[in-house]
């Protein structure tokens, strides 16, 4: 599935608010290279940057269109691709940084703690994982894709995410090998000009997958469906706008420094 940084980026502030708010809670770090994985346009790579100035810091990501722009964004920094399902980094590093990706994974808890097992003592991972599967955005997805009219379209089954694993489930696993895993949920509400707002936002990200392997009109129909959900289920405020409510889940975690990367 292809990925388009120009529609990913129109809504760049809300996107990256979250970035921002893992990295205030990211500590100081060991020495060692950093990694943005999961990179995207880079929008959040360059907070990276700018917070650990000076570092050895690459950008990872899988879609070539994603990489073109961040490295017309950050020239100066190097970016690679790579599958997160079998991507692992030269050295051991001092930060992994995992900005709305490994949602995506098949795996999201698996993905997590072999991360963790790839960081020098007293490396940082740092992850936000958008946490909104129940939200009617995402549940009118999933109900218009098992209509007949759609169904069949997808083959074995339909695209649907993983739900994300339980903050006790997660510290469970991480504690055997970091002394601090700080896990968190924050509701972010996003006030956007209208429901065709909301479809243009997760045209970027979650209802990628549902459109991909729709033909032309059939994809059209799909869109003009999922309008009228949006909008039956955001109805407008006082001033005509949209509230978007968008639940994140987040992690920090810091490798213990008696144990061997």
């Amino acid at each position: 599935m292809a990925w388009s940084a120009a529609q990913y980026v129109k809504f760049e502030d809300e996107r990256t608010r979250p970035a921002r708010d893992l990295l205030a809670q990211v500590p100081d770090l060991p020495e060692g290279p950093l990694f943005d994985i999961g990179c995207g346009p880079a929008n959040s790579t360059e907070l990276v940057a700018g917070r650990f100035a000076g570092a050895e810091l690459t950008g990872v990501d899988s879609d070539a269109d994603m990489l073109t722009a961040a490295r017309q964004r950050l020239p100066e920094v190097p970016f690679v691709q790579g599958d997160l399902t079998d991507w692992r980094p030269d050295r051991p590093p001092a930060l992994l940084f995992a900005n709305a990706v490994l949602q995506w994974m098949p795996d999201p808890a698996a993905s997590i703690t072999q991360l963790a097992g790839m960081l020098v003592p007293g490396g940082v991972l740092a992850v936000q994982m958008p946490d909104n599967l129940d939200e009617p955005t995402h549940r009118a997805m999933r109900e218009i894709a098992a209509e007949p009219e759609f169904a069949q379209a997808y083959g074995a089954g339909l695209p649907n995410r993983e739900s994300l694993p339980a903050p006790s489930r997660l510290i469970d696993l991480l504690s055997p090998l970091c002394a601090r895993v700080d896990v968190w949920h924050t509701i972010y509400y996003h006030r956007l000009e209208g429901a065709e707002a909301i479809v243009e936002w997760v045209k970027g990200t979650g209802l990628r997958p549902y459109l991909a392997p729709l033909s032309g009109e059939l994809r059209q129909r799909f869109l003009t469906r999922y309008l009228e959900r949006i909008r039956a289920a955001y109805p407008p405020l006082a001033d005509g706008r949209v509230l978007l409510r968008f639940p994140r889940l987040f992690l920090v975690a810091v490798r213990n420094e008696n144990v061997p990367a």
